[in-house]
């Protein structure tokens, strides 16, 4: 369900009303988990979704086969997901011209749009555009762009999602080295005291969200960490655990 529609807590965290910052305390005190439904089974994603209910938000990859050699959801499965779970819906943008694409995906039930800087004509503009329809915006990169260049836009935008694999499949390996982009975000929000969550995509799994979690993430989307599993609903909550315990040391 949209921020834009209810403010209701769900299982997880709530996601409050359109006009509260994404990193209020009450979202930051705990790591967030976000399964991605890229790695559920397609034939019961009612029942998968409803699996995972005690997840903080549910992770939707929205693929066009051009920006990424692979195809995914649209905007049809978007709104699916939404009629089934009253859960934030992190939606992450893996295709060209964005900018063509917000309006649907917002009508569709997105609470935050991701979109990848190397898609977007003017990054800053768009994310004011998704945010003045009271959604929140989020930026991406591929491993391969660096995170210098976007430091200085970080006001504009309530997430930062550090891909660390490359985009367009799942089950990939981790790749420890974009973790000096999360440190280098961590210390410029931190620094600057903005409102703005980090969040990391790719190879999250048992063995490598601690070391997210010391590096500075917020939130962690799992796929296979979480799908894959007998009980998924425990898995979140073991990653979600780690991930706490990790910045705790």
């Amino acid at each position: 369900m949209s921020v834009r529609d209810s403010a209701n807590s769900s299982p997880g965290v709530s996601p409050l009303d359109a006009s509260s910052s994404i990193s209020d305390p009450l979202i930051k005190r705990r790591a967030l988990i976000a399964p991605s439904i890229l790695a559920a089974d397609f034939s019961s994603l009612g029942d998968q979704v409803r699996s995972v209910d005690n997840a903080d938000w549910i992770h939707v990859d929205i693929m066009d086969g051009h920006f990424v050699p692979n195809l995914s959801f649209g905007p049809d499965v978007t709104a699916t997901v939404d009629k089934i779970t009253e859960q934030y819906l992190d939606v992450h943008l893996m295709i060209e011209n964005p900018e063509h694409w917000v309006d649907t995906y917002i009508a569709a039930g997105a609470d935050c749009i991701i979109f990848h800087v190397e898609a977007a004509d003017d990054h800053v503009a768009l994310a004011k555009k998704i945010r003045e329809k009271g959604v929140r915006a989020g930026f991406s990169l591929k491993p391969a762009t660096p995170i210098e260049p976007y430091l200085a836009d970080l006001e504009h935008f309530d997430l930062a999602l550090v891909m660390s694999v490359e985009p367009g499949f799942g089950g990939q390996s981790f790749m420890p080295d974009q973790l000096d982009k999360v440190r280098a975000l961590r210390q410029a929000i931190d620094e600057r005291n903005l409102d703005c969550l980090i969040e990391i995509d790719g190879g999250i799994s048992e063995h490598t969200i601690e070391k997210s979690a010391e590096a500075g993430c917020d939130a962690f989307v799992a796929g296979s960490a979480v799908f894959k599993k007998t009980d998924p609903a425990a898995a979140v909550n073991h990653l979600r655990a780690l991930a706490t315990g990790a910045t705790q040391h």
